[in-house]
């Protein structure tokens, strides 16, 4: 049976009232969205925290490149990889709270601490396997540290979750620099983390890292 044109209307009318609707809730959501990606405050410190952070980690992976080309080993063939997804990390917030930095070619720093330790740390890796264990051993002891103390400094919730991820991998790293170290007959000695931190994460099982 075919419809009355007036019922024709009234259900076209029904579409056209329902699509609005439709409309009108997606753009409560596109605005609740919106909201939740609103940029915390960032503070000079915290901004401070990224730039050094991309840097200290971009000192690993030079470091690793180079000791890699040097050595060959499984250690830093595989952790190289891993520094350079921890500095695409920093570098995603520096990206989302708009802070200019520049990324140096590799063994060339910004921070003259960090120059200083990559040209040294080339020039002691070169003199053997264990020596070059040793020192990706101290970069990632390093890295622990200062990230925890960025972490205890700041309110920032963006930067509290990207950098224990990464404090995370670096306890893994240190875990695996060991495990080479001692099965080359030799120890590392912590240099920056206290010994009760240093064991904590070395008696440790492998961690999963978001």
């Amino acid at each position: 049976m075919k419809k009355s044109l007036s019922t024709q209307v009234t259900i076209l009318i029904v579409l056209m009232l329902s699509l609005s609707f439709l409309c009108a809730c997606s753009n409560d959501n596109e605005d609740n969205n919106s909201a939740n990606t609103i940029k915390q405050t960032l503070t000079e410190s915290d901004k401070n925290a990224l730039l050094f952070m991309l840097e200290e980690e971009k000192l690993a992976r030079d470091t690793y490149i180079f000791l890699n080309n040097e050595w060959s080993l499984n250690q830093f063939a595989n952790i190289k990889n891993s520094e350079q997804t921890h500095m695409n990390a920093v570098e995603s917030l520096l990206i989302q709270y708009d802070i200019e930095y520049n990324i140096l070619p590799i063994g060339e720093f910004a921070n003259q601490d960090l120059q200083n330790f990559y040209d040294q740390f080339i020039l002691d890796g070169s003199v053997s396997q264990i020596n070059a264990l040793k020192i990706g051993a101290t970069i990632e002891d390093l890295d622990i540290v200062d990230l925890q103390n960025y972490i205890e400094d700041t309110t920032n919730t963006d930067l509290i979750s990207v950098f224990n991820s990464l404090r995370c991998g670096s306890r893994n790293h240190l875990r695996s620099f060991v495990f080479g170290i001692e099965n080359s007959g030799s120890t590392y000695e912590p240099q920056f983390l206290t010994s009760e931190e240093y064991y904590t994460i070395i008696n440790g099982s492998h961690e999963r890292c978001n």
